[in-house]
């Protein structure tokens, strides 16, 4: 098993490769399709139809992005938590996918990269529902892990024999500092979610915007007493500054 790590448009997407079938741990954005199929194709020297499955752990553009196209690509199956399909649906979720996206330009900008279309569907269309603990179809070595928190679906993927678990945006990194990501949609479940992770048997974490780090130097007591206990998301922090620019509460 081999875990090959490119960088995207503004994360880190992790390809796994077992003998000549390929997973993908994140369904990327749709602006890192062209890099994907390139380096499956010249730097492994494998058909795109090598990609067999592709998780989406959660439904944000840099990792759900990608989903869609490359599936259409490859002939990959899409894997993704029962919740996910319905992230983005009705008024309200049209409105915050629309505004996610905007954050993912936001961060492009400060990232120093050009625009790139990045819009992509909201509702995704899974060929395979995961449950909590179960084995990735195809590739068994990979456990699935149910850790909410930054969203109400959110996986992380722990490869059992090699002590590595992808955790997509538990954790990001500010000043240096690691710390809970933004949006925080379920502070408690957060929190648990943290607890969960640090106390498995893994060597390395693998995550979407932090480079890889050994298990035993994430401080993650300090990050759980950090972490929001109010939810942290577009909805809460509009509320906040109408609330304050009518000087409510006063």
């Amino acid at each position: 098993m081999q875990i090959h790590t490119l960088k995207g448009y503004i994360q880190h997407i992790f390809l796994v490769r077992e003998g000549d079938r390929l997973l993908l741990l994140d369904g990327c954005g749709r602006a890192d399709i062209p890099m994907v199929c390139q380096f499956i194709e010249h730097t492994l020297q494998l058909p795109l139809s090598a990609l067999k499955l592709i998780v989406v752990t959660h439904m944000h553009p840099d990792h759900a992005g990608g989903a869609h196209r490359l599936r259409a690509l490859t002939g990959a199956q899409i894997a993704a938590h029962p919740k996910a399909p319905a992230w983005y649906a009705g008024l309200s979720g049209r409105v915050a996918h629309a505004v996610d996206v905007a954050l993912m330009y936001w961060v492009a900008k400060r990232l120093g990269k050009p625009r790139k279309n990045g819009w992509y569907s909201p509702i995704l269309k899974p060929d395979l529902i995961l449950e909590d603990e179960q084995r990735l179809p195809g590739f068994s070595d990979w456990q699935v892990l149910y850790t909410p928190g930054h969203t109400d679906h959110d996986l992380s993927l722990r490869h059992v024999p090699g002590g590595e678990i992808y955790v997509a945006d538990l954790l990001v990194q500010v000043k240096g500092n690691l710390r809970a990501p933004y949006p925080i949609c379920h502070p408690n479940q957060y929190r648990r979610s943290l607890q969960r992770v640090a106390a498995l048997p893994v060597n390395s974490l693998l995550m979407a915007h932090v480079p890889t780090r050994p298990m035993a130097s994430i401080p993650f007591e300090q990050i759980i007493s950090d972490a929001p206990v109010l939810p942290k998301n577009h909805w809460y922090a509009t509320k906040d500054r109408l609330i304050r620019k009518l000087g409510w509460g006063r």
